[in-house]
């Protein structure tokens, strides 16, 4: 949680653009929560003794809320309003360290239990690229019964099994965002709501400009933009990460910084690699 001061200073600077870019977000008895759009995951700068540095993210809080995303400004009042109001809904990740008894029964019992007692939306996440656990197709259309859950995440990139559950669910007020850039189009093409895209840090713009251009039925010139997103994507994810992220911020005139350990810097040759993966496509 960031200190007043700096709070009282984003907030300022961004609440002219929280009425104007988020869509329906409204929580409470008979009111659906809107979850449509795309979302940056925000990163956290650090200094380099490893400490939040948090004037360099109240910057980047303020470039970031000049794009269209669904929830750079929401985030901001909703951090700053938590005490007081509550979060809009909760992005609930699996449970994944006995991975090996986690079957869809139990799943479904983990979700059930969190959902009933959950003041706020539920929406389920499943990222197997770090969990090593994918949520089972038959346990999201059960939990998508579920008065309180509103929707998912899913960063396996299987658009089939988007596709899937956007069918199995469709009966259900039930809304699902895509984990990535690099599927986005194909999955707005199978009903996919909106996505949460590590490359919206960087390329917010054009992750934004994919969204219209699939709203609108431009599926030439989204395919175009989609194709120049896919390595940019892979190198900012799979392939470099959290590392490769932050310094393709720094190239964007966001601040991107050092890493915490253990995570470490890039190398000479991966961060002219990474280099590559944007010029490339005409980025950089």
């Amino acid at each position: 949680m960031l200190g007043p001061q700096v709070w009282s200073s984003v907030r300022q600077g961004l609440s002219r653009g929280l009425s104007r870019n988020v869509r329906g977000w409204a929580s409470g008895e008979g009111k659906k929560v809107d979850i449509a759009g795309i979302y940056p995951p925000v990163t956290t700068p650090f200094t380099a003794t490893a400490e939040v540095d948090y004037g360099k993210l109240e910057e980047n809080l303020h470039k970031l809320g000049t794009l269209p995303f669904r929830a750079t400004q929401a985030t901001v009042e909703m951090t700053v309003s938590m005490a007081q109001v509550g979060a809009d809904a909760a992005m609930v990740v699996t449970p994944c360290y006995y991975r090996g008894r986690m079957s869809s029964a139990a799943l479904i019992h983990h979700y059930t239990k969190v959902a009933d007692l959950s003041p706020i939306p539920v929406v389920l996440y499943s990222v197997p690229a770090n969990t090593g656990l994918d949520l089972p197709v038959d346990a999201v259309v059960t939990l998508s019964q579920h008065p309180n859950i509103l929707g998912m995440k899913d960063s396996g990139g299987d658009v089939t099994r988007i596709g899937l559950i956007v069918h199995k669910t469709r009966k259900q007020d039930f809304q699902v965002l895509a984990g990535s850039a690099g599927f986005l189009m194909a999955s707005y093409a199978l009903g996919a709501v909106g996505g949460v895209c590590a490359l919206a840090n960087v390329l917010g713009a054009q992750v934004c400009q994919l969204e219209r251009l699939c709203l609108t039925g431009q599926w030439e010139d989204a395919q175009k933009l989609q194709h120049r997103l896919i390595e940019p994507n892979t190198a900012v994810t799979r392939r470099f990460g959290i590392p490769g992220l932050k310094k393709t911020m720094d190239w964007f005139g966001y601040y991107g910084g050092p890493c915490r350990a253990p995570l470490q810097e890039l190398s000479p040759a991966e961060e002219e690699a990474l280099r590559m993966d944007f010029t490339s496509n005409g980025w950089l």
